[in-house]
């Protein structure tokens, strides 16, 4: 989700990560690497708090947890200010998109989880009379969460809480970019007074990633790049142990003929640029259609010209990019583009100031052989692609290495619903952007090469689970029909049982199952 980039592969380093601010490029502190022997040992006291922490009803974890919401209510301001210094985005982000969320989740999840949780009767089976189905859930153990350094608190902290509520304990390992946050996560856990090794948190590096995926944890949550979900997958294949990959998105964004432009425009201008463009779910192809297209145009260009850009303290809709060499990409994207035809209508470079900062982009005349077409940019830029009509928006919205996220822009609600069931994504808005992500209710994840498996929602929890089916019988009887002997007249009794199922007649086939146990 929000994808970021991380790796995993081993270089050359010191023991400690130099954090550098991405406004002014100063050096804001020093941050110890946690080895492989560090690693192990927090997994292994996680694994020791997993068998007093799932004893607990999960009432109680929430009641524990719930406790989150006074310690960011006390701390708010001092949160954001860290956030954003870690960051470079600005505060009215650090707070909406961080901190917001959790008493939301907390709130939507002591509704929820309990029923979700609770054994749960189901129905009987014909082959069966007389037993009773059910079905429950229960934590898989010890959980690894790598999260991303774009969004370093929410993408840490909400699986996490998922994780802890269905009564598994966790291991964190932050982004090496965003370390700062890293320690934030780490206090809020601890103010909250839950027992020791519930949560353990790892700062580091690609190598703390690559050994928090080849420890004794017992599931693996990865936010992060396709490139990097690979590896991670191919640690966790080597014990089995289930994997749950967040990964990248190039979220298209349909504008139909009928939209209200004025609001599409503005949902395109704040969808891709909000955090830098540093979302998954970020807006990063846009489709016209071919007769509104000038006037959207229009209209977007005027929005993004307002979009002022600057560190936290000067009042900036837009911040500097977080991540160095994400700055790279998409000076490498806007320079393949302009070289194979696209029209710059606004930005393309970074600004002359110190630091991470980047114009935000108008980019005009995309096509699919491109690079800001083909992969994620990840930054401030939004392509526009003119389509002849809905039908080639689909298409081409459908037809692409990612499926995340999506949006369709009608006036006509019905359309628009339409329009979205046939979007191959995880997720679509009707006339708005981003939104979905932040429904604590709504499933959230990707197809393709957008990740697998699901977190928000009821997935949220119970992807944090294994489920059990039990069958329970009374034990009245002192035998059952298909149980030995097989000789006499049994096969007789099944085939006439089987005729009366295939064939619909329920109660003949009863009938015979009853006769299969006096069959001599």
């Amino acid at each position: 989700m929000l994808v970021a980039m991380q790796t995993l592969e081993s270089a050359p380093r010191t023991n400690v990560i130099v954090k550098k601010s991405p406004v002014t490029g100063e050096k804001l502190g020093e941050f110890p690497i946690v080895d492989r022997a560090g690693v192990e040992a927090a997994v292994a006291r996680a694994r020791s708090a997993f068998a007093s922490w799932k004893q607990t009803t999960v009432e109680e974890r929430i009641a524990m947890l719930s406790r989150l919401k006074e310690v960011l209510r006390a701390h708010r301001d001092e949160y954001a200010q860290r956030i954003s210094e870690d960051t470079g985005k600005p505060l009215v982000d650090s707070v909406m998109t961080e901190l917001l969320v959790v008493p939301a989740f907390l709130d939507h999840y002591k509704k929820t989880a309990p029923k979700l949780l609770a054994r749960k009767k189901l129905p009987g089976s014909i082959l069966f009379p007389g037993k009773a189905a059910y079905q429950e859930h229960f934590a898989m153990g010890v959980v690894g969460i790598i999260s991303p350094w774009n969004f370093p608190f929410q993408l840490a902290v909400i699986p996490a809480l998922s994780a802890l509520i269905a009564g598994n304990t966790v291991v964190i390992k932050p982004s090496e970019v965003t370390p700062i946050t890293g320690e934030i996560v780490r206090e809020v856990f601890q103010r909250i007074g839950l027992p020791k090794g519930v949560v353990e948190v790892v700062q580091g590096d690609g190598s703390t990633g690559a050994a928090l995926s080849e420890s004794m944890v017992d599931k693996i949550f990865f936010t992060g790049s396709v490139a990097t979900g690979r590896r991670v997958m191919a640690a966790a294949a080597k014990r089995p142990i289930p994997v749950e990959l967040e990964l990248g998105g190039k979220d298209a964004m349909i504008v139909c003929a009928d939209a209200n432009l004025e609001r599409a425009a503005k949902g395109a201008a704040w969808g891709g640029l909000v955090n830098c463009g540093q979302m998954c779910t970020s807006v990063e192809r846009i489709f016209v259609e071919a007769s509104v297209h000038d006037r959207f145009v229009e209209l977007l260009l005027a929005e993004v010209k307002k979009v002022k850009v600057g560190g936290p303290d000067e009042g900036a809709d837009m911040g500097p990019m977080t991540f160095p060499k994400q700055i790279e990409t998409v000076e490498r994207h806007v320079k393949d583009a302009v070289e194979k035809g696209a029209k710059i209508l606004f930005g393309g470079k970074r600004v002359d100031r110190p630091g991470q900062f980047h114009e935000p982009t108008l980019v005009t005349e995309v096509r699919p052989d491109m690079e800001i077409y083909a992969e994620e940019s990840f930054g401030p830029v939004l392509p526009v692609v003119k389509v002849k009509d809905v039908e080639e928006a689909v298409r081409l919205a459908n037809d692409h290495q990612y499926g995340l996220n999506g949006s369709v822009w009608t006036r006509d609600l019905k359309k628009g619903m339409a329009i979205a069931s046939r979007l191959e994504c995880g997720q679509v808005t009707v006339n708005d952007v981003v939104t979905s992500v932040g429904n604590p209710g709504l499933p959230f994840g990707g197809v393709k090469n957008s990740g697998f498996g699901r977190y928000h929602g009821d997935e949220g929890i119970l992807s944090f689970t294994h489920t059990k089916a039990i069958m329970a019988d009374r034990g009245l009887l002192s035998s059952e029909p298909f149980w030995f002997p097989y000789g006499g007249k049994k096969y007789d009794s099944l085939k006439e049982a089987f005729d009366g199922l295939a064939g619909g007649s329920l109660p003949k086939a009863l009938y015979h199952f009853v006769g299969m146990m006096r069959a001599k």
